[in-house]
C-alpha cells in the first residue's frame, strides 16, 4: 500500500517535472523576463512626445470648435475617475486575496503545528511554495514584462522611452495574480510597486479602449490615441498606484512628480490629484465593508495604515542625535541594499536565466523554500517570554488568540500566557509585521537579539528574492528592514535616557523612512506617504531630518535602486541632471560622423522603401530647394508616417512635381488618429507593406505629412544646454543647423500675453509691437552703420524684455 502511494507521489512528481517550460521553448521576451537584452538600449524606441503639427493636424485643429474642446476637456477627467476607480478596485482584490490567503496558511499551520510540528511545517511550506509557484508559472508562460515592481520601465514610459509589453493587457493580468501569489506566499517583497504598474496599464488600456488582441475593446473609449495623451494618462495611473497602495493621495501625486515624471504641468496636477482622490474614497469604502466580516480574514490589516497618533507625543533635543544616527544608518543600509541586488541581479542575467524559463521557476521555488525554512525555524531558536501585564486601555491581548492578527504570537510555547517575539515578526502578514514594530505602548514587546536575527535574515532574503521572475516591490521590504534597526535604536535610546515619553515605535517609524530614502533616494514624495500612513503630523520634522541624511549619504556611494535598475535593464533615462562632460562638448560634436539621411520634398516611391530598408531611423529631414538652387530645410517626416502613407496608397502620384504647383488645392486624405501608433507595440514594419512594380515608380509629395516647424539648435550650442532643452520639452529629434545668417524678429514675454479680449491699449500696445517687428526686420536686412543707433534706440525703449 504504501508503495503504491510512493509510487504514484513519483509519476505526479514526473508529470509536474514534465509541464515545468524548457529552456528551448523560451521566447525572446521571456528570456528577458523585464529586462531588456541590449544594454544600449537597442532593444527600445523613444515616443513622439511631441505634437507633430503637419497639414492634418492643422485641418483638424481648425475644424474643432470651443465646443469640442470643451468635449475632450470633459472627457479627460471622465477618464481620470475611471482610472481612479479601477485602480481602488484592482488594489483592494488584490489585498483582500493576499490577507485570505495568509489567514488560511496561518490558520491551518497554528491548528496542525498544535498536533504535530512536523506536520505544520509541511504544510506550511507546501502552500507558500503553491503560492509562488503559481506566481512564477504565470510571469514566465503568460506575462515575462509583468515581473520586477515595473516602476523602473513606467519611469522610462514617461521619460519617453517606449519599452515593448509593459502595458499590455497581459501584463495587467500577471502582475495582478502575480503579486498575489508571491506576498501571499511570504516572500520577502511587497505589493506597493506592482501597484504602480497595475495603475499604469489600466491607464493605458483605457486610453486606447481595452484589447484587440483579446476582443475587449470599445471604440467610445478611443479619444487619446496619441503617445502625448497616454503620458497624462499613465501619470495619473502611476500616482493612483501609490494612493492605493498606501492610502495616501497626496503622496501619490507627488510621487508621480518627484520620482517618475520627467515634465509636469499644472493642468495635468489637478486631474492627478482627482485620480488619487478617487483611489482613497474607492479604498475607504471598501474597508468599510469588509469591516462587517465580508471579506474573510481581510479586517483590520490588509492596507497599510499604521496609525500610530497615540505615540510618543514629543521629543527632546538630546534625541535628534540617535535620530541622525538612524539616518546615517538607512543611508549605508539602502546603498549596501543596491548595490547586492545590482551585482545579483547582473549575475542572474548574465548565467542563471539564460538557461531558460524551468531555471527561472526552480529558482523562484527554492527561494521560497528557503524563506518558509528560515521563517518557521528561526523563532524555535527563541525562548518564549511571559507576557506582561495586560493593560485594558491597550486593546492588545497577550497572547493573542490563534489565526488573529496582531501582537504576541504564541508560537510552540509550553505554557498559555506565553509569546515569542520573533514569531511575532514573522508570522504575521507584512503589513501586521509592521504594525507591530510601529505600535506604541508595547515597551520590551521585543529582544535586540530576536530584532538583530529578524534583520540580517530579512535583510539577505530581500537581496536574494529581488530579481527573481514574480512581481516584486521594494516598499514594504524597505519598511520592515528600516523599522527593525529603528525599533533597536529606539531600545537603545529608552535605556540610556531612561524617559518615560520615549516610545520605540517612533524611531520604528524613522527608521523605515531612513532605508527608503537611502534605498529609492525620494524625499519629499516619501515624507509625505510616512506622514499620511502614520497619521501624526508631529512626526514631519524628525522625517524630513532622516530622510535628508539617509540621501546624502547614499548619494555619496551609487544612485537609487531604480535608476540602477533602469540602467541594468537598457532603460536609456535622460536623467534630471546633464553629465559634467557636457559642459566642454557642442550640439555638432554630439551628432558624430554619421551622415544625415534625408528625403526631397516629392520623394520616389522606390527610394522611400530603399531608405526604410537599408536603416532603423525614426525621424527623417525632408529638403526642399529655393529658386536659386539653394537647398533649404521644411520639416522632418516621421517614420511611422512614412508607413502609413505606404500601406495605404491612397497618396501616389504620377508627377514629380509638388502637388499645390499644379493648382488646385489638394485635399488631406488622413486624419491625425491614423498615424498613431499602438501603444507597446512597433506598429507596421516596411516588411509588411507590399507594393507592385507601378506603385515603385509613382511619387509622394511630402509636404501635408512633415512637421513644418521642428526644433532647431546652432551647431556651437553647449551640450549641456540642448541636453536641457530636449528634456524638458519631450523631444524626440532636434536638428542641428549652421548658425543662421540674418534674424526676422525678436520674441518677448510681452508678445506672448495674448488676451481674448482686447481693449484699446492692449490693440495699440500690440500694433507697436508689429511695427516694431516689421523695422527691425527692414534695418537688418539693410545692415548700415546709420540705421543701427536709430535700431538700438527702437529695442531699447519700446521692446523691453
Amino acid at each position: 500500500m504504501l508503495a503504491n502511494h510512493f509510487q504514484n507521489g513519483i509519476e505526479t512528481a514526473r508529470l509536474v517535472w514534465s509541464r515545468i517550460p524548457n529552456s528551448d521553448e523560451s521566447q525572446l521576451l521571456d528570456d528577458a523576463v523585464g529586462i531588456i537584452k541590449k544594454n544600449d538600449g537597442g532593444g527600445v524606441e523613444s515616443l513622439d512626445y511631441e505634437v507633430i503639427e503637419n497639414f492634418a493636424y492643422r485641418e483638424e485643429q481648425a475644424q474643432r470648435g470651443k465646443l469640442y474642446v470643451s468635449y475632450l476637456l470633459v472627457v479627460k477627467w471622465f477618464f481620470a475617475l475611471l482610472i481612479g476607480i479601477c485602480t481602488g478596485l484592482a488594489a483592494v482584490f488584490i489585498n483582500i486575496a493576499v490577507e485570505n490567503f495568509a489567514g488560511w496558511k496561518f490558520s491551518a499551520t497554528f491548528d496542525i503545528i498544535q498536533k504535530s510540528y512536523i506536520a505544520g511545517f509541511v504544510v506550511y511550506v507546501l502552500f507558500n511554495l503553491a503560492l509562488v509557484y503559481s506566481s512564477v508559472y504565470i510571469i514566465t508562460q503568460f506575462a515575462p514584462a509583468a515581473a520586477g515592481s515595473g516602476i523602473p520601465e513606467i519611469k522610462g514610459y514617461l521619460n519617453g522611452v517606449d519599452t515593448p509589453g509593459i502595458l499590455l493587457f497581459r501584463t495587467l493580468v500577471g502582475k495582478i495574480f502575480g503579486s498575489i501569489g508571491s506576498v501571499g506566499g511570504g516572500l520577502a517583497l511587497g505589493k506597493e510597486g506592482p501597484l504602480v504598474h497595475t495603475g499604469a496599464c489600466i491607464a493605458s488600456l483605457l486610453g486606447q479602449g481595452g484589447s484587440t488582441k483579446y476582443h475587449i475593446n470599445s471604440r467610445w473609449f478611443q479619444v487619446f490615441r496619441s503617445d502625448r495623451d497616454r503620458r497624462d494618462l499613465v501619470t495619473c495611473g502611476c500616482a493612483a498606484g501609490v494612493a492605493a497602495a498606501f492610502r495616501a493621495p497626496v503622496g501619490g501625486v507627488l510621487f508621480a512628480l518627484e520620482e517618475v515624471t520627467s515634465w509636469w504641468r499644472s493642468q495635468l496636477m489637478w486631474r492627478v490629484f482627482f485620480t488619487s482622490a478617487v483611489v482613497a474614497v474607492v479604498v475607504r469604502a471598501a474597508m468599510g465593508w469588509c469591516k462587517s466580516g465580508k471579506c474573510g480574514h481581510f479586517g483590520s490589516g490588509g492596507f497599510i495604515i499604521w496609525d500610530i497618533s497615540d505615540g510618543q507625543e514629543d521629543y527632546s533635543f538630546a534625541e535628534l542625535f540617535p535620530m541622525a544616527i538612524i539616518g546615517v544608518i538607512g543611508g549605508l543600509l539602502g546603498a549596501l541594499f543596491n548595490q547586492l541586488t545590482l551585482y545579483i541581479t547582473t549575475w542572474r542575467r548574465n548565467h542563471l536565466h539564460m538557461k531558460g524559463n524551468r531555471v527561472k521557476i526552480i529558482e523562484a521555488c527554492l527561494v521560497s523554500i528557503l524563506t518558509s525554512v528560515i521563517s518557521f525555524g528561526l523563532p524555535l531558536l527563541r525562548k518564549c517570554t511571559p507576557c506582561p501585564e495586560s493593560d485594558p486601555a491597550s486593546g492588545i491581548e497577550c497572547p493573542r488568540p490563534p489565526g488573529m492578527y496582531g501582537n504576541y504570537v504564541n508560537f510552540y510555547c509550553s505554557k498559555d500566557n506565553e509569546y515569542n517575539d520573533l514569531a511575532t515578526i514573522f508570522f504575521n502578514t507584512q503589513d501586521d509585521a509592521i504594525r507591530n514594530l510601529f505600535s506604541a505602548k508595547t515597551i520590551n514587546e521585543y529582544s535586540s537579539q530576536s530584532l538583530l536575527t529578524f534583520l540580517v535574515m530579512f535583510y539577505a532574503l530581500a537581496v536574494v528574492t529581488f530579481g527573481t521572475a514574480v512581481p516584486a516591490g521594494q516598499f514594504v521590504p524597505g519598511i520592515m528592514i528600516g523599522s527593525t534597526y529603528g525599533r533597536l535604536v529606539g531600545m537603545f535610546v529608552v535605556k540610556y535616557y531612561r524617559k518615560l515619553n520615549i516610545e520605540e515605535g517612533t524611531y520604528a517609524l524613522l527608521g523605515a523612512a531612513s532605508f527608503l530614502g537611502g534605498s529609492m533616494r525620494m524625499t519629499v514624495s516619501l515624507c509625505v506617504i510616512m506622514v499620511e500612513i502614520s497619521n501624526n503630523l508631529k512626526f514631519l520634522p524628525l522625517i524630513m531630518l532622516v530622510l535628508l541624511i539617509s540621501k546624502a549619504v547614499g548619494d555619496a556611494f551609487n544612485e537609487g535602486i531604480y535608476e540602477e535598475q533602469a540602467q541594468l535593464r537598457g532603460i536609456p533615462l535622460l536623467e534630471s541632471r546633464p553629465k559634467y562632460e557636457m559642459r566642454n562638448m557642442t550640439a555638432k560634436e554630439a551628432c558624430g560622423s554619421g551622415r544625415v539621411v534625408s528625403f526631397p520634398r516629392v520623394v520616389k516611391v522606390s527610394d522611400v522603401v530603399s531608405i526604410l530598408r537599408s536603416n532603423k531611423h525614426n525621424g527623417f529631414p525632408v529638403i526642399d530647394h529655393t529658386r536659386s538652387g539653394e537647398p533649404l530645410v521644411i520639416g522632418l517626416v516621421l517614420r511611422s508616417h512614412l508607413l502609413v502613407i505606404l500601406q495605404s496608397k491612397v497618396d501616389f502620384q504620377h508627377s514629380h512635381l509638388p502637388s499645390d504647383s499644379r493648382g488646385g488645392a489638394r485635399s488631406i486624405r488622413h486624419d491625425s488618429g491614423e498615424f498613431a501608433k499602438p501603444v507597446s507595440s512597433k506598429g507596421i514594419c516596411i516588411e509588411d507593406i507590399h507594393l507592385s512594380s507601378d506603385d515603385l515608380e509613382m511619387y509622394i509629395d511630402l509636404a501635408p505629412f512633415l512637421n513644418p516647424s521642428p526644433y532647431i539648435v546652432p551647431e556651437d550650442m553647449s551640450l549641456t544646454k540642448v541636453y536641457n532643452l530636449f528634456r524638458q520639452l519631450g523631444l524626440r529629434h532636434l536638428f542641428v543647423v549652421p548658425r543662421p545668417s540674418r534674424v526676422l524678429g525678436l520674441i518677448t514675454r510681452k508678445d506672448l500675453l495674448i488676451e481674448d479680449n482686447k481693449n484699446v491699449n492692449t490693440l495699440e500696445l500690440q500694433s507697436t509691437s508689429v511695427r516694431i517687428g516689421h523695422q527691425y526686420k527692414r534695418l537688418t536686412t539693410r545692415n548700415t552703420e546709420v540705421e543701427r543707433p536709430l535700431l538700438n534706440g527702437l529695442l531699447q525703449n519700446q521692446i523691453p524684455d
